[in-house]
């Protein structure tokens, strides 16, 4: 993704090794006020990572969680094969309870404690693990590569598209999923605008993917949660791409909070919505989203919002919104049922309905 910094344009990805071997991220709590990198040195502190949404969106907890492993992994280096394996182990419990809803965090750690081998050296083994944990890194960009070109397809020039939290680079590697396809029409010299949802309580709208569109010199608007309805109502949007956290055999989405309801907008008003995820998003165990669980997390966060003083302040700070006599209810994801999506967005083409037999196919395909 490009980042401006001063006088300059760089390229970054969400997640890279340090110099020394350790796991580099964008510390995204600190954005766009501030363009920071933590430094995850151990499994702990790459399940802090996680789990305090230093990084977040599931395609990237996925490919975090992998490198996580390989800092395991990598600490056993002088062991026998049996203290090699519960550690691993152990770091795979760890980093499993982080965060339930996403799926792809569970997918990438499945398919990094599969390639461990017994009759292999623990050195072997290592190898095996830092060869899977890039393999995965690289198919994640490059699948939101194909998201993107597949996207494209669906937007006009002039198009005004909405979305909601951050489904961009800063939730995969690079690129994107829901703004994968905006990306690659804005490329093409598409004029496009992009309504995007704040995204309350935690603001990802507001402060990541407005601040990729930024970067990218793609014309946004930041909006309220609340008013989508009447921007959905009176015409200003042609097309909704959102990202996906979980995606559950008969084509129910599990995705940020407000979801659902862009969806039953969109239903009523007939405009297209469709979902973006690469296929370590797809949940081949669950067969519909009622078997989906939900995060509920702290209800400070509704409490409070994060903010600073002015423009050159590096520094936010959570302050109170309102009285802590009132409780707060605070899920993070909510359930959109398959009937309300038009089609899915996949690195394979896109899905239609029925949904169900189409992600069948896809999965059949991708085994």
């Amino acid at each position: 993704m490009k980042v401006k910094i001063g006088n300059e344009i760089k390229n970054y990805q969400s997640i890279c090794w340090s110099t020394k071997g350790f796991i580099n991220v964008i510390d995204q709590r600190k954005l766009p006020f501030s363009f920071e990198v933590f430094t995850a040195r151990t499994v702990e502190e790459t399940c802090f990572a996680i789990k305090e949404m230093v990084v977040r969106g599931a395609p990237l907890i996925g490919v975090t969680a992998a490198k996580g492993l390989v800092l395991a992994a990598r600490s056993c280096e002088d062991k026998e094969y049996e203290e090699f394996n519960n550690v691993l182990v152990t770091a795979a419990d760890k980093l499993s309870k982080t965060r339930p809803t996403a799926v792809d965090l569970f997918n990438s750690i499945q398919r990094i404690m599969k390639i461990i081998n017994k009759n292999d050296s623990v050195r072997e083994n290592i190898a095996n693990i830092e060869k899977e944990a890039e393999i995965l890194k690289l198919e994640t960009i490059e699948e939101c590569r194909l998201i993107g070109e597949f996207g494209n397809q669906l937007i006009k020039n002039g198009n005004r598209i909405m979305t909601i939290c951050n489904a961009g680079a800063l939730a995969t590697v690079d690129i994107g999923t829901a703004l994968a396809p905006i990306r690659k029409a804005h490329s093409e010299g598409k004029e496009i605008i992009v309504y995007v949802n704040e995204t309350r309580p935690r603001m990802q709208g507001a402060r990541l993917t407005a601040w990729e569109l930024y970067h990218e010199d793609i014309k946004h608007y930041i909006i309220t949660d609340n008013s989508a309805g009447h921007f959905i109502k009176n015409g200003l949007i042609d097309l909704v791409i959102v990202g996906a956290d979980r995606i559950v055999l008969n084509g129910d989405v599990a995705n940020k909070i407000g979801t659902y309801t862009l969806s039953v907008l969109c239903k009523e008003n007939k405009i297209p919505f469709y979902v973006a995820a690469p296929i370590s998003t797809f949940d081949t165990r669950s067969k519909s989203g009622k078997e989906v669980t939900i995060e509920e997390r702290d209800g400070k966060e509704v409490r409070t919002a994060i903010s600073v003083d002015n423009e050159q302040d590096t520094k936010p700070k959570r302050r109170i919104i309102h009285h802590s006599f009132s409780q707060n209810l605070n899920p993070a994801f909510d359930v959109t049922p398959g009937k309300n999506i038009t089609g899915i967005i996949t690195p394979k083409g896109i899905l239609e309905h029925p949904l169900e037999k189409s992600i069948t196919k896809l999965l059949e395909k991708s085994k």
